[in-house]
């Protein structure tokens, strides 16, 4: 794979000495002691890369250690089980720098008294080619090693590897999962052990139940990486007790039973099904039956994609100059721990979008509620359009994002309309954006960007945004009312979002507060949004405006600026007696509005937002003083001071969610 990806290799070393038992290891890392001080004396590296918990690879350490090299190790701080464990952490306190793919491991590094300031937090390499694997020929490569009449998802991967603290144990597991393979009965693709100490008995294992020659299995030495993700991805399921399965694979949701004790340790995704001890084949033969042909969600604990531009960066921001002596923090962890290549903590973020009936907008938010960066164009008319400015604009936004040191956790959408947030659909949507009916945002986005995605009405995400960030911070019961083009709304009860029974909770600008009032654009009358909403006042400027009622003295509309809701309010702010009624009328009918919530909730405070608010809030709490119960009149109503609500809201989503789960 070195030779094919045209390396200047500059020595081969042959250094593996034959024998797969316990004394052909020691061997094999003997022989590469002896034979790599001649080759590093020669070509002085700056810096020895050694990756893994292989024992070459802590041959290779041991050697640049002893003669002042400094080393980068990739994948340090995990836990698996059996030797590999040992091999890895006596790599890690020989290395100098350490790159390595989940948070956990990061833990474990520091735990381990490494330099705080020496760990990059970078995610898995690999991933950045797993993600980006899309391979659409990929039933010819299923073809070249399985046969011509095997269909994709219908096919098993079997990797096993011996434990070599416990080969006798691991010999016995092998024996009964090739008996439970050839009892389930799908074709199986079985690669051979590595040569660890052990293997030798497990090859004849497999010659012995004569795999190689049994119509179901196909038995290989090597698939090139290439072909062997595209394996796995469209397998009905992975068998054995490799890494790849419990790490690599899930980043296609292929599910995986993983055997043994030899990955005990490690994290794994919901796609990963233990099975730790077997006396007979049925445990495993039911495992198979539990797992085979299920599809689940791609795992992100190992990486984002972006492994490799981080590792660079490390990479040539390591001083050469400064001394070569490992310093151990013996004393306790720092709280904030240095993760990016600059020494600067990586921003967790969000990526935020607000599908507006005039906007799109994107942004990247902090944990704190900061717009990092933001982005602005036209909504399209159409679903085709909209949904590709929507994947072009977040694939932008998502390598931006690694540019500003910002890790995205993960995508919220803030839309208008009726959104099923637990499936990410928006099952109609405002008159405001066409064809957006049965719209399932999730999975385009989730796919394109390999990030979990949260969905919610526009109102939904008003009242989260003000729960995270805003006036409604430690509060257990308020309400947001949105005052902009519509009128929405959102419903936090004892600290949780309210959504009901058909997702259909806090519309509240469908209350109706007349019976004979205007027509509103839900098809009923005398609605909130009928009179208080950016598109009624509108309708009643450009009434005025068509009877030469709306300008008064210090005014005027350009020929090509439609008139709106915002001329109304100006006219209103000069005097203009019929603008001012209108307004009046609008915000006595939002006043009603919410002395009615105030009577159906009972929250501890309404907070209004969006652009019409601050012109509302003195009517509304005069109405509330003349109308409510004097329970309730004590209650108090404020403005937002969120500059983007919908767009915080969306945020909020991913940052409370992702934030609750360690990984």
């Amino acid at each position: 794979m070195i030779e094919q990806d045209d390396f200047d290799i500059n020595t081969r070393l042959h250094t593996i000495v034959r024998g797969e038992d316990e004394a052909a290891m020691v061997e094999s890392v003997g022989l590469a002691l002896v034979k790599l001080p001649d080759v590093l004396n020669r070509l002085k590296p700056d810096i020895m890369i050694v990756h893994g918990d292989r024992f070459d690879a802590l041959a290779l350490a041991t050697s640049a250690a002893l003669m002042n090299i400094r080393i980068l190790h990739i994948e340090g701080g995990e836990v698996s089980g059996t030797i590999d464990d040992s091999i890895r952490h006596a790599i890690t306190k020989l290395a100098h720098y350490h790159v390595c793919c989940t948070r956990s491991a990061e833990q474990h590094l520091i735990s381990m008294c490494e330099d705080h300031d020496r760990i990059l937090l970078a995610g898995c390499p690999s991933y950045d080619k797993l993600l980006s694997a899309k391979n659409k020929d990929y039933m010819s490569i299923i073809r070249m090693w399985l046969g011509d009449d095997v269909k994709c998802k219908d096919y098993i991967v079997a990797l096993q590897h011996p434990v070599t603290t416990d080969i006798k144990h691991s010999i016995k597991m092998f024996e009964l999962t090739l008996d439970a393979l050839i009892s389930f009965n799908k074709r199986t693709l079985v690669l051979f052990p590595n040569i660890d100490a052990g293997s030798k008995e497990m090859v004849r294992v497999m010659r012995k139940k004569g795999i190689e020659h049994h119509p179901n299995f196909r038995a290989v030495k090597h698939v090139p990486f290439d072909q062997f993700i595209q394996l796995v991805a469209h397998a009905g399921c992975m068998i054995g007790n490799s890494s790849c399965g419990v790490r690599e694979v899930g980043a296609f949701g292929t599910p995986v039973i993983n055997l043994g004790t030899r990955q005990i340790g490690r994290e794994t995704g919901e796609n990963v099904l233990h099975v730790r001890d077997a006396d007979t084949q049925d445990k495993i033969l039911q495992a198979l039956h539990l797992q085979f042909g299920k599809q689940y969600p791609c795992s992100k604990i190992y990486g984002d994609g972006n492994a490799v531009p981080r590792i660079l960066k490390f990479l040539k921001s390591i001083d050469l100059q400064e001394p070569l002596q490992k310093k151990f923090c013996f004393p306790p962890v720092k709280e904030n721990i240095s993760q990016d290549i600059d020494h600067i903590l990586e921003t967790l973020s969000a990526l935020a979008i607000d599908l507006g009936g005039t906007n799109l907008r994107i942004a990247i938010v902090s944990m704190k509620g900061e717009i990092v960066k933001k982005y602005t164009q036209f909504n399209p008319k159409t679903y085709e359009e909209r949904i590709n400015l929507i994947l072009q604009m977040c694939v932008e936004a998502a390598a931006e994002a690694v540019k500003l040191n910002c890790r995205i956790l993960g995508v919220g959408i803030s839309t208008g309309g009726r959104v099923n947030p637990q499936e990410g659909i928006v099952l109609h949507s405002t008159k405001l954006i066409q064809e957006w009916n049965s719209v399932d945002l999730r999975t385009p986005l989730s796919n394109t960007l390999h990030l979990p995605v949260w969905v919610d009405n526009d109102g939904n995400c008003a009242a989260m945004a003000e729960r995270k960030f805003g006036q409604g911070k430690g509060l257990e019961n308020f309400v947001t009312l949105i005052t902009g083009t519509g009128i929405g709304g959102g419903i936090i009860h004892q600290h949780e979002l309210i959504h009901g029974s058909s997702f259909c909770a806090a519309e509240l600008g469908h209350l109706v507060v007349s019976l004979d009032g205007p027509d509103c654009s839900c098809g009923s009358h005398g609605c909130i949004e009928a009179y208080a909403s950016g598109m009624a006042l509108q309708r009643e400027a450009k009434k005025l405006h068509d009877e030469d009622l709306l300008l008064v003295e210090g005014m005027s509309v350009p020929k090509d600026e439609a008139v709106g809701a915002l001329h109304l309010i100006q006219a209103a702010k000069l005097g203009n007696a019929k603008a001012q009624s209108i307004l009046r009328t609008a915000g006595t009918a939002l006043g009603l509005g919410v002395v009615n919530i105030l009577h159906t909730m009972n929250p501890s405070l309404v907070i209004l937002s969006g652009v019409l608010a601050s012109h509302y809030i003195h009517i509304v709490k005069d109405v509330i003083r003349h109308q409510a119960l004097s329970s309730v009149q004590d209650v108090d109503v404020v403005v937002s001071d969120l500059v983007d609500p919908a767009l915080l809201g969306a945020a909020s989503m991913v940052l409370d969610y992702t934030t609750r789960r360690i990984h």
